[in-house]
C-alpha cells in the first residue's frame, strides 16, 4: 500500500529534534512521496534543506501564503517568484496561496492581489496551484472565475467545509479536494456530504504539525498519522483502505 501525504510542513523547527524517526515512521506507513508547500520569504531555507536532505520523498512547493501578505507582499511576491524560476529546484506546484480571512481583514484587497498574480503564474509555467481557503470559500472561487478555471488546476486544501461550499467547489473539475485530519473531528460535520464527492477528487493530507487525527489530536501531527485519515474516508466511502490508498494516490499523482 502506498499513500502520498499531500500537504506537510515537516519543515518546520517543530520537528527538528526527532526528523528522521518522523521519517521513518512515514515510510512505515507506506508514504513514498511528501509534498511541501511554501510559506513565506523566511521558510524557503528550511523547506530547501529538507528537500536536499530527502530528494527522494519530499517535493517542494513555491508560494506566498495569505497570511504572510502584508504591506512589503510587493517584494514577498518578486522574491518568491525569482525562486519560482530557479532551476535547482523542481516545484511542482505554486503554494500555498489563496485567501485567509479569519484572523485579520486588514490587507484583503493585497491578499486578493497576490493571489490572483501566483494564479497567473501557475497558468504561465503549467503548474497546480494549492490553495488555502479560510472563511473565504466564496471570494477565492470568484478569483479562480476572473483568472480562468479552465486554465487552471490544483488542491483545495484542508477542505472542512459545509454541504454548500463543497456544491461550490464539485464545479471546478480541474480541481482536487485536500482532506486531512480535520474529517474525523467529532465535532466536524464533513463526514455526512463527502461523499457527495466522487473519490477521484480527493487527495489526502496531513498539514504537518498541524490538525493531528483522532486519536491523536491535540499533539504534533505527522506523516505517518495520514493512515487515520484513510481510514476515516474508507469509511465514508464503503470501500477498504487499499483502495482508498490507491485512488487518492493516483489523484496525486495526476495532479501534481
Amino acid at each position: 500500500m502506498y499513500l502520498i501525504d499531500s500537504h506537510s510542513h515537516i519543515y518546520q523547527k517543530d520537528f527538528d529534534n526527532d526528523r528522521e524517526s518522523v521519517m521513518a515512521r512515514a515510510r512505515q506507513c507506506g508514504i513514498n512521496k511528501i509534498l511541501l508547500p511554501n510559506i513565506d520569504r523566511e521558510s524557503i531555507p528550511l523547506m530547501q534543506l529538507i528537500c536536499d536532505q530527502y530528494p527522494d520523498e519530499c517535493y517542494p512547493m513555491m508560494g506566498l501564503h495569505p497570511t504572510s501578505v502584508n504591506s512589503d507582499y510587493r517584494l514577498q511576491l518578486e522574491y518568491i517568484r525569482k525562486q519560482l524560476e530557479d532551476t535547482r529546484y523542481r516545484y511542482i506546484a505554486v503554494g500555498e496561496i489563496g485567501l485567509d480571512l479569519y484572523w485579520d481583514k486588514t490587507f484583503l484587497r493585497e491578499q486578493v492581489i497576490a493571489f490572483e498574480e501566483q494564479l497567473k503564474w501557475s497558468i504561465e509555467r503549467q503548474l497546480p496551484v494549492v490553495i488555502h481557503s479560510r472563511d473565504a470559500l466564496p471570494q477565492v472561487v470568484e478569483c479562480i472565475l476572473r483568472v480562468g478555471a479552465h486554465q487552471l488546476r490544483g488542491v483545495f486544501h484542508s477542505f472542512g467545509g459545509t454541504k454548500e461550499e463543497l456544491q461550490m467547489l464539485l464545479p471546478l473539475e480541474n480541481f482536487m479536494i485536500g482532506i486531512n485530519g480535520v474529517v474525523t473531528f467529532k465535532n466536524s460535520t464533513l463526514r455526512q456530504h463527502l461523499h457527495l464527492a466522487p473519490l477521484n477528487r480527493i487527495v489526502i493530507e496531513t498539514d504537518a504539525p498541524y490538525l493531528a487525527p483522532v486519536p491523536y489530536r491535540g499533539k504534533r501531527n505527522e506523516p505517518s498519522y495520514i493512515i487515520e485519515v484513510a481510514k476515516k474516508l474508507a469509511e465514508i466511502y464503503r470501500t477498504d483502505l487499499e483502495e482508498i490508498a490507491k485512488q487518492t494516490t493516483q489523484n496525486a499523482e495526476l495532479c501534481f
